[in-house]
């Protein structure tokens, strides 16, 4: 007999998690406020992420003068290009947009490299990450004197030292990570408290989403980033934007 996984699930909040998450809603909305007030071109990197989505329900919901978009890198889910679209619809008046890599160099490294070639060591996936995230991230940030992440603590071991502001230097802009400091547990109750479109692979088993052929389910127990470029090492397993 074939027994299938138990794969990750949705958290289920209690209402106790409910009842504690307006005193994190409105710190959050301070945060987001203070970010605004202070820089001209402040940017949110959204990769669509579940935190992503409290973020710019936020943004939205403020009105804040924040640009939010999305790395469009190619490789994506089709649940994950249906959620940009939902977004646009969801929030109209958003200023919401999305950056592709350079179809040369994306092109380049298919045709010399390989279409796959990411699997076979982490130089030439972190080169793969560098040409559909690092550099469209580079040409999104050129006019920003800000810029803000959906990182949490809670995530990966690269990043429990996180805090809520940073500084880029290699852009020479301020960074700030507005839930930092949040459980998964406060974000999923934040998007189903006010029923925020989210991303349908998290119904499927993945807690963490990337591109597609570099992201895969997690099964129930194992780290929620287990699922993101799961033959490397836990140490390596980021693409360079937060470095």
């Amino acid at each position: 007999m074939i027994i299938k996984p138990n794969f990750w699930q949705i958290p289920q909040p209690t209402a106790t998690d409910f009842a504690a998450l307006a005193e994190k809603e409105q710190l959050l909305a301070q945060r987001i406020h203070e970010i605004a007030n202070r820089h001209q071109h402040a940017k949110f990197a959204s990769s669509l992420a579940v935190e992503d989505m409290v973020i710019t329900d936020v943004i939205a919901k403020s009105k804040a003068k924040i640009t939010v978009f999305t790395l469009e890198t190619g490789r994506l889910n089709p649940e994950t290009l249906a959620l940009a679209d939902t977004v646009k619809k969801t929030y109209p008046d958003l200023d919401f947009r999305l950056f592709r890599p350079n179809p040369i160099a994306a092109e380049k490294y298919d045709r010399e490299k390989g279409r796959f070639a990411f699997y076979e060591s982490v130089e030439l996936r972190r080169e793969c990450c560098f040409i559909r995230k690092i550099e469209p991230l580079n040409r999104a940030l050129a006019d920003a004197d800000a810029w803000l992440t959906g990182q949490r603590r809670e995530q990966s071991v690269t990043r429990t030292e996180l805090e809520f502001h940073e500084w880029d230097q290699s852009r020479g802009i301020d960074k700030y990570n507005p839930i930092f400091d949040w459980h998964e547990m406060d974000v999923w109750a934040y998007i189903l408290k006010y029923d925020i479109p989210y991303n349908e692979l998290y119904k499927q088993g993945y807690p963490s989403i990337g591109c597609e052929p570099c992201t895969k389910q997690v099964k129930a127990g194992e780290d929620i980033r287990a699922g993101r470029w799961w033959w490397e090492n836990k140490d390596s397993k980021e693409c360079g934007l937060h470095k």
